[in-house]
C-alpha cells in the first residue's frame, strides 16, 4: 500500500494558500539575484507573518533625485541669434533718425531766426524813412523803370556817406501841393497806403513813391505812381490780380479823392520807360517788379480817370 500524501488532507483554500506563498518565495529569490547578491530581509516560513513593504531595500545603484533648481548651470558659447543682430540694427537706424530729425529741426529753426531778423531790419528802415523829413533826388529822366526790388549799383545807406565823405546836398523837390498825391486805395487787393515824392530806393522804403514831374490826379496826363512787391512791405505784391474795371482811388493832399478804372496791364522790360510818357488824357500807371522775388520784368497797369 502507497503512503498517503499529505496535501490530500487539506482543503482547497489551503491549498491556494500555500500556492501563493510559493510564488511569494519565488519572486523573492528572483529579486535577489537582481540584486546581485545584495542583502535582503529574511523570509518567515510561516505563512501567517505578513510582508512589510518596507522591508524591500532601495537600489543604492540610483541617484538621489534632483529638482530643477539644482542642475548644474551650463554656460552657453553660441553666437548671437539673428533676431538679437537685427533687433540692435533697429535701434541704432531709430537713433540716427531721430539725430537726423533734430539737426533738420535745428536748421528750420535757424532758417525761421534769420528771416526775422531780416524782417525786423526791414521795417526798422522803413520806420526811420517814414520819420525823415529829408527826400531822395527826383527823377527827371530815368535808365530804368522804378520799383526795382534790388538797391542800385552805387547806393549807400546815410550813414555810411556821412562816414565815407560822399554826402551830397539833395536836390530841391517842389512844395507839395494841395493837389499832389497824398494816398492810394484799391480795394481789389487789399492797398491802402501812403504816396510819398520820389520813387527812388530810400523814397519806395516809404510807401507807394510818386514820379517827381508826373501829371497830378485829376489833371492832364500821365500820373506814375511805383511800389515793391516782395520788400518793404510788398504794397504792389497782387498788382498783377487787378482786372479790367477794378476801381484804384487817389487822394491828394488836401483830401480830395479821385477815381480811376483799370483798363490794361502789360509785363515790359526795365528799360521800357516809355510806359511813364505823357498822355493828352488824365490816366495813372502803377508799375511793379515782376515776376514775384524774381523781379527780371516790371507788371505795368493802365487805368483812367472816371469823371
Amino acid at each position: 500500500m502507497s503512503p498517503k500524501d499529505p496535501l490530500d488532507d487539506l482543503s482547497i483554500e489551503e491549498l491556494e494558500k500555500l500556492l501563493r506563498e510559493k510564488k511569494r518565495r519565488e519572486r523573492l529569490q528572483r529579486l535577489q539575484r537582481l540584486t546581485q547578491g545584495r542583502s535582503a530581509p529574511p523570509t518567515s516560513s510561516d505563512p501567517a507573518a505578513p510582508a512589510h513593504p518596507t522591508s524591500i531595500p532601495q537600489p543604492a545603484a540610483f541617484p538621489p533625485h534632483r529638482g530643477r533648481s539644482e542642475r548644474p548651470m551650463v554656460t552657453s558659447t553660441r553666437t548671437p541669434k539673428p533676431s538679437l543682430l537685427k533687433s540692435g540694427l533697429t535701434r541704432l537706424r531709430d537713433r540716427l533718425l531721430l539725430l537726423v530729425e533734430l539737426g533738420a529741426l535745428l536748421g528750420l529753426i535757424y532758417v525761421v531766426l534769420s528771416a526775422l531778423s531780416e524782417l525786423q531790419v526791414l521795417n526798422r528802415e522803413v520806420a526811420e524813412a517814414r520819420q525823415s523829413a529829408t527826400l531822395g533826388q527826383p527823377l527827371s529822366s530815368v535808365a530804368v523803370l522804378p520799383a526795382s526790388s534790388s538797391p542800385p549799383p552805387d547806393y549807400l545807406p546815410g550813414p555810411y556817406r556821412s562816414l565815407l565823405g560822399t554826402s551830397s546836398a539833395p536836390v530841391v523837390i517842389p512844395t507839395p501841393g494841395p493837389r499832389q498825391a497824398a494816398r492810394i486805395v484799391i480795394r481789389a487787393i487789399g492797398v491802402d497806403a501812403p504816396v510819398v515824392a520820389g520813387d527812388g530806393w530810400e523814397e519806395l522804403k516809404a510807401g507807394v513813391g510818386y514820379h517827381i514831374g508826373s501829371a497830378s490826379p485829376g489833371e492832364r496826363g500821365n500820373l506814375v505812381l511805383s511800389a515793391h512787391n516782395d520788400v518793404y512791405g510788398e504794397i504792389f505784391r497782387y498788382l498783377e490780380r487787378l482786372e479790367t474795371w477794378d476801381e484804384v482811388i487817389v487822394y491828394t493832399q488836401g483830401g480830395v479823392p479821385y477815381r480811376y478804372i483799370v483798363r490794361a496791364k502789360r509785363v515790359v522790360e526795365p528799360r521800357e520807360v516809355s510806359v511813364m510818357d505823357a498822355t493828352t488824357q488824365p490816366t495813372l500807371t502803377l508799375i511793379t517788379c515782376h515776376p514775384y522775388l524774381i523781379d527780371t520784368h516790371r507788371m505795368v497797369v493802365f487805368a483812367e480817370l472816371v469823371r
